[in-house]
């Protein structure tokens, strides 16, 4: 089984009638399984890498939020079993099928066939998204400009999700955080 494996497995159950939250997790979990410690690691040390590259008074949370949102998240998709098993918005995971392949060719950490990072990237948006019905960069999550994301009434809020709009790569086209108003 290797990681881009699970978007085939996602666009065969998504011939379905109705796709339900159980059904995503059934597969998130099967292949949160083949993602090892080691691979967590690997993938940490790569944030921690491209993290480099943020403006200092941003850096440190977002090394946090990035290590426990995008990382640790792993160990709740393989034990989480409480959530509302509905059906989840079948058409916004059709629509996501384009983003996520990208997110395997683009993400990639190594030329290894094996890389799990793009995996580990595309269970936690999937998770996040689907399941937890929140945006992929957390609530409090900050940006440039002391913007950060908002959930305000029950909607999310992002400052900078239109700044993504013609990045075809961007994970920010699945997530539900609506553009910060007059931002």
């Amino acid at each position: 089984m290797m990681p881009e494996d699970i978007l085939v497995e996602l666009e065969k159950l998504s011939e379905n009638a109705e796709i339900r939250k159980s059904e995503i997790m059934e597969i998130l979990k099967k292949y949160a399984r083949i993602i090892s410690v080691n691979d967590l690691m690997l993938a940490t040390a790569y944030i921690r890498k491209d993290g480099e590259y943020i403006q200092e008074q941003y850096r440190e949370k977002y090394l946090t939020i990035y290590i426990k949102y995008f990382i640790i998240r792993m160990n709740e998709v393989k034990e989480k079993e409480d959530y509302a098993d509905e059906a989840i918005d079948k058409t916004a995971l059709n629509e996501s099928f384009p983003l996520l392949k990208r997110t395997f060719e683009n993400e990639r950490m190594s030329d290894a066939k094996d890389d799990k990072f793009p995996l580990i990237y595309v269970i936690t948006a999937l998770y996040t998204t689907f399941i937890l019905e929140e945006p992929i960069h957390p609530v409090g999550s900050e940006f440039p400009g002391n913007l950060s994301v908002e959930e305000i009434d029950g909607n999310y809020f992002c400052p900078v999700k239109d700044n993504q709009k013609d990045n075809p790569n961007a994970i920010c086209h699945l997530c539900l955080a609506e553009q910060t108003p007059d931002i």
